[in-house]
């Protein structure tokens, strides 16, 4: 199956349908030569909404991280962006979304990973992600997975996901800005540049 076929397929995924209290909205981006892919953990509302991934202040701020505009992160084909699960997974009682549900990238993962030859760096964004990619090397807690995030390399990279929620970690872990994030921006950059 091609690339093409095989997103024509998700986008068409209602799997989801009766447990969802939204029409499913697939939203992926990616190409033949995704080179750098984002796999954070589900589309939040705004994401349903607009049908692309991260236009809200968390897509402002891994833009930042990555070190590339608006522009580049829609526009280039080496910049490709597929979560745990494609839609919009609703919103808890308590105001946050709903996590990942499982049976989305048990549909639909490894065969789109398996499309997707090119891909050099896959940032697991967020800890529902680190798991699913990491299994059984994944730490304890996505803290501790993250300070670990040498141990991944060259292919990936765990991270907190962007939210303004995870403000406060930031703030108390410096150390990812101070390390992970430069050598992110590198690595994006060399990507774009070839």
């Amino acid at each position: 199956m091609s690339l093409e076929a095989l997103l024509t397929e998700i986008s068409a995924c209602r799997a989801c349908a009766a447990e969802l209290a939204h029409e499913p909205r697939p939203v992926v981006m990616v190409t033949s030569k995704t080179r750098l892919l984002i796999c954070g953990q589900a589309p939040g509302r705004k994401v349903h909404e607009s049908g692309l991934p991260f236009t809200d202040a968390s897509g402002d701020r891994l833009r930042d991280w990555l070190g590339v505009d608006r522009e580049t992160f829609y526009d280039h084909p080496a910049i490709g962006v597929a979560a745990m699960a494609f839609c919009f997974p609703g919103t808890n009682p308590k105001g946050g979304d709903y996590p990942p549900p499982p049976r989305c990238a048990s549909l639909w993962r490894k065969r789109l990973i398996g499309e997707l030859p090119k891909v050099e760096l896959t940032l697991l964004v967020g800890w529902h992600a680190q798991v699913w990619a990491l299994g059984d090397k994944a730490h304890r807690s996505m803290t501790e997975t993250v300070m670990h995030w040498r141990d991944y390399l060259p292919d990936m990279i765990p991270m907190p996901h962007p939210s303004w929620r995870n403000t406060a970690w930031l703030k108390r872990n410096g150390w990812f800005e101070d390390e992970v994030v430069p050598y992110l921006r590198a690595r994006t950059a060399a990507m774009l540049a070839a």
